[in-house]
């Protein structure tokens, strides 16, 4: 096994490295390295020949210990996604008095006959884990404690969608738990073995995006390790507006976005005068490149805005390229209507949908083109 390998498995279960011997070899190789240096200035017999040896012992536990520190610094255990799976272990838990509060509100305001059947509900979970999930599969290294670390499923979204996740939940048979970090960051995690298996069942096959590999190296870990026999995933190639896989998706990732702007005359700054105006936009942006699996998601991009009769753009930020689709044609606005009319929105996007519906109906009524609906308009905005 190489070094760069071996740095992958944990072998302690609480620390993300293995003890290393070096620092010890490197202490008592400088201490020899002193003492000959000592004996060598004072004409001791043959002293120098100590001396050298010790000098290349010193040398060479101090480049075996530089190795290790090198590959654990690749290591995956170092990783974006693997530190983020041993970060959870210090976030705050959010009190039973929060979450039932949270969950009367919700329930209050809510349509919670959403999904009559499993079918819709793993279609809108398969699209929210590809916009908002993360699976973390630890090293497959067996710990001290002769175990191997449960891999993960990890929904992370906004504190203020927690009434959505525990409508999930409960819907789930109360499976998984909830962290908070940041104060606003809210995660809720799956992680004992018959919950991540119902998972398995709800979502299998229903999943669009390059996320459908790492699932698949998820169940292959759940079939070595409890002796299963569950198929591969495939990609899902059915129509977006056949399931409410894109109402979960969008929930993560989408945008539904209201522009007005202000009539604004003109002045020695500006030549020309503003016309007031009201638009609307759908939009969607994704990284061009999975990171858990480093494939590419312009394909599946591609085919999304072709269903919503849209461009494919793209914009660099941060000098990582990111795919972004715009829907802002009134006439293609139909199609959003449409769908979310039919595989409704549970989270916060729900609120945002439904002023962006008020300002659609006004736009086609040609009710925003008076002062009154001008004036819904700016009191839908400032709500």
């Amino acid at each position: 096994m190489t070094t760069s390998v071996r740095s992958n498995f944990q072998f302690h279960p609480y620390h993300l490295v293995s003890p290393s011997p070096w620092p010890l070899y490197t202490s008592i190789s400088l201490c020899n390295l002193g003492l000959t240096s000592a004996l060598s200035m004072h004409n001791f017999y043959n002293s120098y020949i100590l001396w050298y040896i010790s000098l290349v012992w010193v040398v060479v536990s101090m480049s075996l210990w530089f190795r290790d520190i090198i590959a654990e610094g690749k290591s995956k255990l170092n990783s974006i996604g693997n530190s983020y799976y041993y970060n959870l272990n210090i976030a705050k838990k959010i009190s039973s008095s929060e979450m039932e509060k949270a969950k009367e509100i919700y329930n209050a305001t809510n349509d919670l006959t959403i999904f009559m059947n499993n079918n819709n509900l793993g279609y809108y979970l398969a699209g929210l884990l590809e916009g908002d999930g993360h699976i973390s599969l630890p090293s497959l290294g067996i710990t001290s404690l002769n175990r191997i670390l449960n891999p993960r499923i990890v929904f992370t979204s906004h504190i203020n969608n927690i009434g959505m996740y525990l409508f999930l939940q409960s819907e789930l048979g109360n499976m998984g738990r909830f962290q908070k970090s940041d104060e606003n960051v809210l995660r809720y995690i799956i992680g004992d073995k018959e919950s991540m298996i119902k998972i398995i069942y709800l979502i299998h096959g229903k999943l669009r995006t390059p996320k459908n590999k790492r699932f698949n190296d998820f169940i292959q870990f759940m079939n070595d390790k409890y002796h299963l026999n569950i198929p591969e995933s495939s990609l899902d190639n059915s129509s977006f507006g056949d399931n409410s896989w894109l109402a979960g998706f969008a929930e993560a990732d989408g945008h539904f976005g209201i522009k007005y702007v202000e009539r604004k005359g003109k002045s020695d700054t500006r030549k020309r005068s503003v016309s007031e105006s009201v638009s609307l936009k759908f939009r969607l942006d994704q990284r061009s490149f999975d990171k858990s699996t480093l494939s590419s998601m312009e394909p599946f991009m591609q085919g999304l805005a072709l269903f919503l009769n849209a461009n494919l753009k793209s914009y660099v930020v941060n000098n990582s390229k990111v795919l972004s689709i715009g829907v802002e044609s009134i006439k293609n606005h139909s199609i959003i209507m449409d769908y979310f009319n039919k595989y409704h929105l549970i989270g916060n996007k729900l609120n945002d949908f439904k002023k962006w519906k008020i300002v659609y109906h006004m736009i086609l009524s040609k009710e925003h083109l008076t002062e009154e609906g001008r004036l819904k308009i700016r009191n839908l905005l400032n709500k």
